[in-house]
C-alpha cells in the first residue's frame, strides 16, 4: 500500500511539474536553445531513424524466454535483462497511447513540415488528435530509457549513479536540440519509471509466491 501511495504522489508531482513547465518553462527554454545551439546534421538524421531498442528488447525477450522453456534457470543478470525488455515494451505501448490522447505539437519542425512552436508559433495540446505531427508528449525516448534504468536501479544498486547520469544525459540531449519540451521529458521519465517499478514489483511478488 505504501508503494501505491508513493506512485500516486509521484503522479501528482509529475502532473504539477508538467503543468508548471508547460505554462512558464517550455517556451522560453525552447527559444533559448533555438538561438544558442547549432544543430549538427547527425541530430537531424536521428529524427528519421527507427527506434532500435524495441527490436533489441524483443530479441532479448525471445532468447531468454526460449532459454527458460528449455529448463535453464536464469541468472540474476538474465532476469534483469528479461525485466528490462518487458518494462520497455510496457513503456513503449503506454507512450504511444498517451501521445494519441494528448496530441501535442513539437518544439521545432523536423518531419513532414510538422507544425511547431519555433517554426509556426503553434503551441498546445490537441486531445485525441493522432499522427506523428502531434506526438511530442510524452517523450518516447525518455520513457524507454527510464524503463530500462528503473529496472537496473532495483537490481543493481551499485549502478544508481550511472543510471542517474544516463537519464540526465538523455534528457539534455532531447531538450537541447529542441526535440522535446521539458514537460515532454518529465512525463516520459514518469512513464518509464512507472513501467520498471510495476514490472519489478510484479516479478518480486511472483518470486515470493513461488518461494512460499
Amino acid at each position: 500500500m505504501i508503494a501505491l501511495q508513493k506512485w500516486i504522489l509521484s503522479l501528482a508531482g509529475t502532473a504539477l511539474a508538467c503543468a508548471i513547465s508547460y505554462e512558464w518553462l517550455d517556451r522560453p527554454i525552447a527559444i533559448i536553445f533555438n538561438r544558442s545551439l547549432a544543430r549538427p546534421e547527425p541530430f537531424l538524421r536521428l529524427t528519421h531513424l527507427p527506434d532500435p531498442f524495441v527490436p533489441l528488447a524483443l530479441i532479448i525477450f525471445v532468447g531468454l524466454g526460449l532459454r527458460s522453456l528449455s529448463g535453464w534457470v536464469l541468472s540474476r543478470g538474465q532476469k534483469c535483462a528479461f525485466l528490462c525488455s518487458v518494462s520497455l515494451f510496457v513503456a513503449e505501448a503506454t507512450k504511444t497511447q498517451l501521445k494519441f490522447v494528448f496530441g501535442r505539437t513539437w518544439p521545432d519542425t523536423w518531419i513532414n513540415n510538422n507544425p511547431s512552436f519555433i517554426h509556426d508559433r503553434v503551441y498546445g495540446f490537441n486531445f485525441f488528435y493522432g499522427g506523428p505531427e502531434y506526438a511530442s508528449f510524452p517523450s518516447g525516448h525518455m520513457a524507454i530509457t527510464c524503463a530500462v534504468i528503473s529496472v537496473l536501479w532495483v537490481y543493481f544498486p551499485s549502478m544508481r549513479t550511472f543510471c542517474a547520469l544516463a537519464g540526465l544525459v538523455v534528457a539534455v540531449a532531447l531538450v537541447g536540440p529542441n526535440f522535446h519540451f521539458v514537460s515532454d521529458v518529465l512525463a516520459g521519465a514518469f512513464v518509464g519509471i512507472s513501467s520498471g517499478w510495476m514490472v519489478t514489483s510484479l516479478w518480486k511478488a511472483h518470486e515470493h509466491l513461488d518461494a512460499s
